[in-house]
């Protein structure tokens, strides 16, 4: 394996990770939608809190995509040829979540706007449901031949692990976006947000602990990599409880920045499991490793130059955007008494 291919595989993991820190509180909010928000102007509020940056936090996915095309082809064509179904979801639920932004704003109060409002939550929850389930599925091993088709039966895709898994990062993401709330917003919404924050942290000890048993049954992490993956499970966790405390002493930054880093580490273990792998064989059998599914010599040392050359703007630009649009997000009724939450 050469420097560059093993640089490539952490750079599209960064990039995934880059998704689910940036995107996954955007899911979150999404999801708060319909289930946190009491009135119209609530849901408006919650809204407007990721108005100015959910799509370009969505750049980090087709990234990290165009990544993966470029620097492993063999990969990408075995992973997006079997997990069609799954990734045809995906995109249905990136979707019908973005037309719900520009929908629900053109539609007066009534049925239809409701429709939409239901629409972005469901959206934003199919997403990091069926992502979960993805790479829950990728870890465990899928049935490949030794070209590198997969042919896979339904309980090949979902299963005990890879639903716990779609839950699991589901969870994550809603939590990560309730801290969000709490960080961007004044009024009842912010304490309710921090409410519904420190019941669902323990919910989410329980779906850890879940979470680390299969992952130790149902994959080859802990025989593979034992101490990375034991240190990854464990940071995890400790994260987590950082962000539950961080809650409930009212740290929004750092509850917010916990919970991100937990999405973070998330992606490191599952990389960390997959390495020197990109796809895993059911019982062993066929696996495809990093040297085998990368592009040329060539191709990898020209798509360096170019990312080194653009991501320092990209990066300054993804900053200075969130540093325009930092203030908090005040209730329209309230905003005009001054409520301090």
């Amino acid at each position: 394996m050469s420097t560059l291919q093993l640089l490539w595989f952490v750079l599209i993991g960064i990039l995934f990770s880059g998704f689910f820190f940036l995107e996954g509180f955007d899911f979150g909010v999404g999801m708060s939608v319909q289930t946190l928000a009491h009135d119209e102007e609530e849901k408006e509020q919650i809204i407007q809190t990721i108005g100015p940056v959910w799509d370009g936090n969505e750049v980090w996915l087709l990234t990290a995509g165009g990544a993966m095309f470029a620097s492993f082809p063999y990969w990408y064509a075995s992973l997006f040829s079997g997990f069609y179904l799954i990734l045809f979801i995906i995109l249905v639920g990136l979707i019908i979540r973005g037309v719900s932004f520009e929908f629900r704003h053109r539609m007066p109060d009534g049925k239809r706007r409701r429709m939409w409002n239901w629409t972005l939550s469901i959206g934003s929850f199919i997403v990091p449901f069926f992502f979960g389930v993805l790479f829950i599925d990728l870890v465990q091993g899928m049935p490949l031949d030794v070209k590198g088709n997969m042919m896979a039966s339904f309980t090949d895709y979902i299963n005990v692990f890879s639903v716990v898994g779609g839950v699991a990062l589901s969870l994550l993401c809603y939590l990560h976006g309730l801290n969000y709330i709490t960080l961007k917003t004044e009024g009842p919404v912010r304490e309710r947000a921090r409410n519904y924050a420190s019941f669902f942290y323990w919910v989410l000890y329980v779906g850890l602990v879940v979470f680390a048993a299969l992952l130790y049954f149902k994959t080859d992490f802990f025989d593979n990599h034992f101490l990375v993956t034991m240190l990854l499970v464990v940071a995890i966790v400790a994260l987590t409880v950082v962000a539950n405390v961080s809650v409930f002493k009212k740290k929004e930054m750092l509850a917010f920045l916990a919970s991100g880093l937990t999405l973070i580490l998330l992606v490191a273990l599952l990389f960390s499991g997959l390495f020197p792998r990109v796809m895993i064989g059911s019982e062993g059998y066929y696996d495809i490793l990093i040297q085998d599914a990368s592009s040329s010599p060539y191709t990898l040392k020209t798509m360096t130059w170019l990312s080194l050359t653009i991501l320092p703007f990209v990066l300054a630009y993804t900053g200075w955007s969130y540093y325009v649009f930092r203030k908090r997000i005040k209730h329209p009724a309230i905003a005009a008494v001054g409520y301090e939450g």
